[in-house]
């Protein structure tokens, strides 16, 4: 689509591999010097490790490419398997002939590899053993990986074992039940994410093999691509990627931070600051504490104040909640009576729902979600049906249209079975769905506030804050008692947790907690101070 608009011959940044776009950072070139010196010096383990979509793979693809001519290769893409399964699929890959009966003996797979390593020997070849995801390995594999490391002549092993795997590899090779594994391995190497002039490089060098003859990222769009990627390949893939689309579709041939800031919210489904946003955040935090402090002070005067005295007042108490009008008009009507009112940008909808949050919202200032971030809460913009409103129990802003086709904004305040409580320009009303239904076409917009730091992505294989956050959050709604040793590391366990969550409220079931399903999470969890359009069970 944008490739002619750029002058490109082809998309640059497609996440499947491809050998004309290799890239080897001074990370990557090293991670591959070690491999090769470990294939050459023969035997033994060798330990590769990365986080999710940091290049393993294109260093596996890069060392396939320089192997030895005298070596011969078996590449285990798929771990989850019985040891006789994985001997079985090394004899496939060295295309070694497997009698049926052998095929599920593992004594008798052995003696066939056995066999052909001492004929390679022989003919002075190699042969190696590549397994990628091997965190993934059980422990009776790992333990069968092992023993191969015993077929061997007087003075030299017979068979180089590589594991490519995401970092829980190193702990689970620490498990003393797999110490003697453990000391084998005589390399080990682990693939950090890419440094910022990295990202610029490999950026660059990818639209360059796709055909450009001109910059298309400014410096401070590079800069802003390592910054929200952590300088990891495939996630830079992914906001490159959409950053061209969202540049092409507003005819720009430079792509500036800003708008790779807006291709981020994109595909995160939420409002992405600048960096120094983060220090508005931090001043709002400060005057948040002194007024806090002027609040304590104020108290502590009114207890000492003599009695038949009253101190000063130095803030205005918090207006209660309009009162309901009585349920004499529809909808249609209302919306009739404030067409003419000049609000386009629905900054009383969105005040009333800073307010229930007990957040302050000021009009016409910053974006209505910027100010939301700076004060801990993400916006959601999505679109839906009241069973899904119903789900995430929040407030929420739903976009109408009025008889002329013009949109207007409500704010969804109180939901039950038939109807519901909404606030129109300030004014709240009692109405029938059926009547809002009329109106509205499944477009809304929520507040939350997430427990971590950020709305990111959460899947197998990371590790941190959030994915803690994760695992404690969904023992709580599952009613287990909370475990001090929890870990911070998503592993398999933890996919089932979350797939069974997702299957409990009929989430898409994949096992990756994205932003519908840390959001329905959150609002499992009714974390106190948060607004809901009905009373939570248990509430």
């Amino acid at each position: 689509m944008y490739t002619t608009f750029f002058g490109l011959g082809e998309k640059p940044f497609a996440i499947t591999p491809d050998p004309r776009y290799l890239f080897l950072s001074e990370r990557h070139a090293e991670a591959l010097a070690h491999l090769l010196y470990g294939i050459n010096e023969a035997g033994g383990f060798i330990q590769l490790t990365g986080e999710v979509g940091t290049g393993k793979t294109t260093v596996v693809r890069s060392l396939l490419g320089q192997i030895p001519q005298n070596a011969d290769v078996a590449l285990i893409l798929n771990p989850r398997i019985t040891p006789a399964e994985f001997l079985l699929t090394i004899c496939e890959e060295l295309r070694l002939s497997v009698p049926e009966s052998e095929r599920t003996s593992v004594k008798g797979l052995v003696d066939i590899l056995n066999r052909r390593l001492l004929s390679a020997h022989a003919e002075g070849r190699r042969v190696i053993v590549i397994v990628d995801e091997a965190q993934n390995l059980s422990i009776d594999v790992l333990e069968q990986v092992r023993l191969l490391t015993n077929l061997e002549t007087a003075t030299q092993k017979l068979l180089q074992i590589i594991l490519i795997g995401q970092p829980e590899l190193r702990e689970v090779l620490q498990r003393m039940e797999l110490r003697q594994l453990a000391q084998r391995i005589t390399g080990r190497y682990h693939l950090d994410p890419l440094r910022r002039e990295e990202t610029a490089g490999y950026v660059r060098h990818r639209l360059r093999v796709a055909g450009a003859t001109a910059e298309i990222f400014t410096n401070g769009a590079l800069a802003e691509i390592h910054r929200l990627a952590s300088g990891i390949p495939r996630v830079i893939n992914v906001i490159c990627d959409r950053a061209l689309l969202g540049a092409y579709t507003q005819e720009q041939h430079r792509i500036s931070a800003r708008l790779v800031r807006r291709a981020v919210g994109e595909i995160y489904g939420r409002t992405v600051l600048p960096p120094w946003a983060r220090w508005i955040a931090l001043g709002a935090g400060v005057a948040s504490l002194l007024a806090l402090g002027l609040g304590t002070w104020q108290t502590l005067t009114q207890a000492e104040a003599p009695a038949g005295e009253s101190p000063p007042m130095t803030a205005q108490a918090a207006a209660p909640a309009p009162p309901v009008a009585p349920p004499a008009q529809r909808l249609r009507d209302l919306l009739a009576a404030h067409a003419g009112a000049a609000d386009p940008r629905g900054d009383a909808a969105y005040a009333r729902l800073f307010t229930l949050w007990g957040a302050s919202f000021t009009p016409g200032a910053l974006d209505s979600c910027d100010q939301a971030v700076s004060q801990g809460l993400e916006c959601v913009a999505q679109r839906g049906s009241w069973a899904q409103l119903r789900m995430l129990n929040r407030p929420a802003i739903l976009f109408v249209a009025d008889d002329s086709g013009s949109e207007q904004q409500l704010v969804l305040e109180t939901l039950g079975d038939e109807r519901a409580i909404v606030d129109l320009a300030g004014e709240r009303h009692e109405l029938s769905i059926a009547d809002i239904s009329r109106h509205w076409y499944g477009d809304f917009l929520l507040l939350w506030r997430p427990q971590v730091t950020g709305v990111k992505l959460l899947s197998a294989g990371m590790r941190g804050e959030d994915v803690l956050w994760l695992r404690k959050s969904l023992e709580k709604v599952r009613g287990e008692a909370p475990d001090a040793a929890s870990p911070d590391v998503f592993d398999n366990g933890l996919v089932r947790l979350v797939e069974d969550f997702q299957r409990q409220h009929r989430l898409t079931v994949d096992g990756i907690a994205g932003l519908q399903t840390q959001l329905v999470l959150d609002t499992a969890l009714a974390t106190p101070g948060t607004p809901f359009l009905a009373t939570p069970h248990g509430g």
